[in-house]
């Protein structure tokens, strides 16, 4: 049995027939945020709840603790020099891990007041850092902190690679979340799970436009999700999104089209690219950590 399911002719150039999905882990209460390294051939995630950080090797397949506590870490990424960049509930900041292992705050307020609850986070060719601040981290204590929102939205913002500016980049999505770059960085890809707070509000992607440091023009409706929610997505080198997609991982082509669908079984919440070749997809189920090989790769 195929572990996946074609719904375009396209899907199938990115395939490889006689792959298997494989679980590398279970024992999480909510996975989320693959990040990649390289130059180790290891993966990094967050176990949200149970405030840690996880460490796959892919030398040998052992996992082990990465970092704990870990604040309740969500989102993670590698920024262009190799460092790990995380979002923090509980702290309610962006952080980045330098190579003596030393913790700098990127940012923790805008305007004055404190972030909401930093989700995803990902980083441009200028090394800019974008990250979604939806109120997640803030709305219970299981993933973070009980605590009013100081900002009164849920936005994206823009870390200033040379200067640490931050400024908003997107204001118009009830809880943006998952965030990915078109492989030209010439659109940005912002996920809103607002439904889990407004009630039969559709679990959405829009693209945007990005000219140098800003969003321009208005954001246009990429896709709409036929069940449960997009949570975070990565692109291929071909401009294919694969994203969380309910109990699945979706793949829409560049225009738009859903092409093909890998089941996974569990709530999936985050993917990335890894490997050598960067053509394995992680997967970040709700308690697993899953992969699969793919006949494609990284956009960067």
């Amino acid at each position: 049995m195929l572990p996946y399911v074609t719904h375009d002719p396209r899907f199938e150039r990115l395939v490889i027939g006689h792959v298997n999905l494989e679980k590398l882990f279970t024992g999480c209460r909510w996975a989320e945020g693959p990040a990649y390294f390289p130059a180790g051939r290891y993966l990094v995630w967050s176990d949200i709840p149970n405030n840690r950080m996880m460490r796959f090797d892919e030398t040998d397949a052992s996992v082990s603790v990465f970092r704990s506590p870990s604040f309740n870490s969500n989102g993670n990424t590698v920024d262009r020099q190799g460092r790990l960049v995380s979002c923090e509930h509980f702290m309610r900041r962006v952080t980045r891990t330098e190579h003596n292992g030393s913790i700098t705050v990127l940012a923790d307020q805008f305007d004055g007041r404190r972030l909401n609850s930093p989700n995803d986070v990902v980083v441009k060719a200028d090394d800019s850092i974008w990250f979604s601040d939806p109120t997640y981290g803030i709305d219970s204590d299981y993933e973070g902190q009980q605590s009013p929102s100081e900002i009164g939205t849920s936005n994206v913002y823009r870390i200033d690679g040379n200067t640490g500016k931050i400024t908003r980049v997107v204001s118009d999505r009830v809880q943006p979340n998952g965030l990915a770059f078109s492989p030209d960085e010439t659109l940005l890809y912002v996920a809103d799970t607002g439904a889990t707070h407004v009630p039969g509000l559709p679990a959405t992607i829009w693209s945007y436009k990005v000219e140098g440091q800003q969003t321009t023009g208005d954001a246009t409706l990429f896709a709409t999700c036929p069940e449960g929610l997009y949570d975070g997505f990565r692109c291929d080198i071909h401009g294919n999104i694969w994203t969380s997609a309910g109990r699945s991982v979706f793949c829409y082509a560049p225009d738009g089209t859903h092409i093909g669908t890998v089941p996974v079984g569990e709530i999936v919440a985050n993917v990335c690219f890894g490997g050598p070749r960067r053509n394995r997809l992680y997967i970040c189920g709700q308690t697993s950590l899953y992969s699969i090989y793919l006949n494609t790769r990284a956009a960067v």
